[in-house]
């Protein structure tokens, strides 16, 4: 079917846009009961040990406190593990809220005050009296590095690494040219807008309406029914807005748990919302020390990698990530030799957190190559020009397409980075230390099973409805846009609805599949819509279409016409007359190629290049220019997409050279848990950021050539900065984040 493409690839501004800056857009802490009741979660002072006594007598003498649920009196639920793991748990046993004495985290929640009010909800709890046996915390990584472990049962979805190939222990010693250095990446924090919150709405009868902060309304729902015993009829999860996740908001969270438990329990409508405070106990990028050898010869070409990774997880499962698999892929190398492994420590599990493992395993990666580029004498660009990979030599695969190469050479000629002086203090402008940096950024093109829902009515309005969710990436706009452009309708005339149990099928918006996926599914109703229509309009008498097939017309302004020839055409409205009916709809559903899937390997790719000036006495480091260019396939939305990649580089910046969650070892505690004291960047922070989309044609990768730009925006970012930053002072950092201790001491 042909279609006439005025809006796809075009820049649109959100649909969802109004709804937002109005207050019209309803998040899960906002959706309203009658009955409702407000719970307010007691989080442990201790890290490790157990609950010997607890005092709820204050608080249930308060006027309007309801119930006070703790692990001696928390309702039956279920009790193997496997009830509890969701569509994204990793191994081991997943955390269950109230389960027993046992502290096995900082502020692991140990009390739920519900209360008629939020305002005495939160009274109540500051009566709690817990009494603890505290045991001495275990979270630092460096001091259980000896006793870290391969994880034996691997996370669904994340491939471990892959088989050394060729020696490259012998190639490394033999190496005229060797770089072997550790890195370290501190723990970051998800800081969503929105933090955890659920509103349980009891709708009688052991039915329950569910408003989640998730990015899969059928993980929750299936978790619900999974640890409550109760049947997917009887439990609707809404999720329509969600304020900021990047993987936060993928796994159910206990609130939602306490939340369910006590709406079930009480049989009425409850609501519990996390602090902020209580958000710095969870959902976390986890700490990593890596470990990365490079040999090549005088020339840069590599002759050996080794890259080995520790990570923490917590003592109850094995949270994992591909750090090092990058390593394998982006360079052309034949003797190479990834290992990941993890530690336990006194922490929550971490969490997904934007481009996981990426962002971390391809710092490494990036400075490391830096490192080498300086060692030879090599341009850090001609370096990678040198070493650049036409296969993915980890899974001897070909690529559905790759335009990296031409990612560099764009991205440096508006970077200017011919134009650098290549010796690192050699740049300044007054008292500032000018450096410029420059990093490869790479993430997978994933699409999963995805259905979609086309509704169109004759009046000319069409719907698109699908579970999946939109994080604030732009997925209400992109659905639109495919949908309008499929079926011929004005923009405006389109509404999708999102985030919603009820609606056809979706996965979790998550990796940069969205697109890809749901997109898919959505091209596919409509092209079911169409065949419906073109088969009404060929019944009427004289059809100036009856010879006419599917792949001969075009939807155009509520008219269906014979391409070439647009005199002959039929209008959608006297299509539906003919077919008898006011709406015609298709539920479809689009899967991988799984032969696709066998012969390719599908990634996005970008070249971010950094420049960043440095006060010579105080150390302070500012970003004062990025360019990302980035190669993703088709660009369904160039103003949505442009905002993806920004707001990537600016996590990045922000994990360059700001955001560290601090441990306090002796207390097990995350010590900066208010964004007074765990930094992250503001307006005066960011500068020019140019973001260049290069073209790439993908006629593999998914249905509609798209590759999802969610993650691909951060990873590279803050190995550009850190490379900037050496080659601004001399300086190698191979720690973010880049503070300015670490520059001046």
């Amino acid at each position: 079917m042909a279609t006439t493409n005025l809006y796809v690839g075009t820049a649109q501004s959100r649909v969802d846009g109004p709804a937002k800056v109005t207050g019209a857009a309803r998040y899960a802490a906002e959706f309203k009961a009658a009955d409702l009741a407000y719970g307010v979660v007691v989080s442990s002072a201790i890290t490790r040990g157990r609950v010997t006594a607890i005092d709820t007598a204050a608080a249930l003498a308060v006027p309007g406190v309801i119930q006070v649920f703790t692990h001696e009196n928390r309702p039956r639920t279920a009790w193997l593990d496997y009830n509890y793991r969701d569509q994204v748990a990793p191994p081991g046993s997943p955390f269950r809220a109230l389960n027993g004495p046992e502290i096995s985290f900082g502020g692991q929640p140990v009390a739920l005050v519900v209360a008629e009010s939020f305002e005495l909800a939160r009274y109540g709890a500051s009566l709690i009296r817990v009494i603890y046996a505290e045991e001495v915390p275990n979270t630092d990584l460096e001091r259980n590095r000896d006793a870290a472990y391969v994880p034996p049962k691997k996370r669904s979805g994340i491939k471990p690494p892959p088989d050394p190939r060729g020696d490259p222990e012998g190639a490394l010693d033999s190496a005229p040219i060797q770089v072997r250095q550790e890195y370290k990446q501190s723990v970051e924090h998800h800081n969503p807008m929105e933090p955890h919150a659920t509103t349980v709405v009891w709708e009688g009868e052991g039915k329950l309406t569910i408003h989640d902060k998730i990015q899969g309304v059928n993980n929750t729902q299936g978790y619900v029914c999974s640890v409550f015993n109760l049947k997917p009829d009887d439990v609707r999860v809404i999720s329509p807005y969600i304020g900021g996740a990047f993987g936060s908001g993928l796994r159910p969270q206990y609130q939602l748990f306490l939340a369910v438990a006590a709406a079930l329990d009480l049989k009425r409508s409850v609501r519990v919302v996390l602090s902020r405070d209580q958000m710095f106990t969870m959902g976390y990028r986890p700490e990593t020390i890596q470990t990365v050898a490079l040999g090549s010869g005088p020339d840069g070409r590599l002759q050996a990698l080794m890259h080995e990774a520790i990570a923490g997880t917590s003592t109850f499962e094995d949270y994992q990530e591909s750090v090092v698999n990058w390593s394998g892929l982006l360079y052309h190398c034949p003797n190479v030799k990834l290992g990941y492994k993890l530690a336990k420590i006194d922490t929550y599990t971490p969490a997904d957190m934007r481009a996981p493992g990426a962002v971390t395993g391809v710092f490494a990666l990036e400075v490391a190559m830096d490192e080498l580029a300086y060692a030879t004498g090599v341009d850090p660009l001609e370096l990678r020009l040198r070493n650049y990979a036409e296969r993915d030599e980890g899974e001897n695969k070909e690529f559905t397409s790759k335009a990296l190469r031409a990612c560099y050479e764009e991205g440096a000629a508006r970077f200017g980075w011919s134009r650098r002086s290549a010796a690192p203090r050699s740049m300044r402008e007054g008292r500032e230390l000018v450096g410029w940096g420059l990093a490869t950024g790479v993430w997978e093109a994933y699409m999963m099973k995805s259905s979609a829902r086309a509704r169109l009515s004759a009046d000319g309005s069409l719907e698109i409805a699908c579970s999946t969710a939109d994080l604030g990436t732009g997925t209400y706009t992109i659905l639109s846009q495919i949908g309008a452009d499929a079926l011929g309708v004005p923009l405006p005339r389109v509404r999708t609805r999102l985030g919603d149990t009820a609606l056809p099928e979706a996965p979790l918006a998550g990796g940069s599949w969205t697109a890809a996926s749901s997109g898919a599914a959505v091209e596919m109703a409509c092209r079911a819509v169409a065949e419906q229509l073109l088969g009404f309009a060929r019944r009427i008498d004289e059809s100036p279409l009856a010879n006419a097939d599917l792949a001969h017309v075009t939807f155009v302004d509520g008219e269906i016409r014979l391409a070439g020839e647009p005199s002959r055409k039929v209008t959608v409205a006297d299509a539906m007359r003919a077919g008898g009916v006011d709406t015609v709809e298709a539920t479809e559903t689009v899967k991988p190629s799984l032969l696709t899937n066998l012969r390719y390997s599908a990634y996005t790719h970008s070249a971010v290049f950094a420049e960043v000036r440095i006060d010579e006495d105080l150390g302070v480091a500012r970003v004062t220019r990025v360019v990302s260019a980035v190669a993703a396939g088709k660009i369904l939305n160039l103003k949505t997409a442009r905002s993806q990649i920004l707001g990537g580089v600016v996590m990045g910046i922000g994990a360059a050279l700001e955001e560290e969650s601090m441990l306090d070892h002796n207390l097990g505690r995350f010590m900066n848990h208010n964004f007074g004291e765990y930094h992250v960047p503001v307006n005066a922070d960011i500068h020019d950021i140019d973001v260049i989309f290069v073209d790439e044609h993908d006629d593999k990768v998914s249905p509609i050539g798209v590759k999802g730009l969610g993650e691909i925006g951060i990873v590279g970012a803050a190995a550009a900065v850190a490379n900037a930053v050496f080659h601004a002072t001399g300086k190698r950092m191979r720690e973010i984040p880049i503070t300015i201790d670490k520059i001046i001491g």
